[in-house]
């Protein structure tokens, strides 16, 4: 589905990413774990179009889409869903969701990707007419969540959806990342929760200074002696 080719990339004139090679198949689950700094988010951001590929390519469903605009990435189903949820707190639950579905084909789609974003968060529903800024922090990141499938992604990319949620909304976070792909929409996942994230994911990439280190199925790297020892405190 995604293939990234020999990409640097970072913020003005500061290369973040050096020369990153790998891609994502299709109906995948795939986690980036690795420390603050070592270029996980601007690998998203990158994928995104918000972050500019100083060079290399990106290839996604064989196009090449590494010179386009975020918004066209959008358009092609490569959505994003930032940390810290950004949503817009003043606005109500169900007009943070309608946002979500601007460009042409997810507004034709609108009230039907509405009625399976509900039923994938019930909670989300009863909030509808809700104030977003007046919800808890786990039903905020279920509508930025739910706000990223109204996008109508083929790639749906999470920066840290756990951060800073109480472990049992944690669990409910990672049970609706499963369901999401058991409907059919690929995962990239960047997550602070190393155990959580490899233990549901089918790949894993370890980055560290903008570079992938080690790579392996998420239960190899779930088993690695180093990985257990840096990111596991084993």
């Amino acid at each position: 589905m995604l293939k990234v080719s020999r990409v640097t990339s970072g913020y003005e004139d500061i290369e973040i990413l050096h020369g990153l090679d790998f891609s994502v198949e299709k109906g995948s689950i795939v986690t980036i774990i690795g420390s603050n700094g070592a270029g996980k988010t601007t690998t998203i951001r990158t994928l995104a179009g918000l972050n500019p590929v100083f060079s290399g390519e990106i290839h996604f469903l064989g196009t090449p889409i590494h010179t386009l605009a975020a918004h066209e990435r959008v358009e092609k189903g490569i959505v994003m869903v930032p940390e810290g949820r950004r949503l817009f707190p003043s606005m109500t639950v169900l007009e943070n969701l309608q946002l979500g579905a601007y460009h042409q084909e997810a507004e034709a789609r609108l009230e039907k990707t509405l009625s399976e974003v509900y039923e994938l968060f019930p909670r989300v529903k009863e909030r509808s007419e809700q104030q977003a800024g007046t919800l808890s922090g786990g039903e905020q990141q279920m509508v930025a969540i739910g706000r990223g499938l109204m996008s109508l992604p083929k790639l749906l990319m999470l920066d840290e959806p756990s951060l800073g949620l109480a472990p049992l909304v944690v669990q409910q976070i990672f049970e609706m990342i499963l369901e999401v792909r058991r409907r059919g929409t690929t995962v990239l996942l960047v997550e602070q929760n190393v155990q959580k994230s490899l233990s549901i994911a089918d790949y894993g990439w370890v980055m560290e200074n903008g570079e992938i280190s080690i790579q392996g199925s998420g239960q190899e790297l779930l088993s690695d002696p180093n990985i257990k020892k840096a990111y596991l405190g084993m």
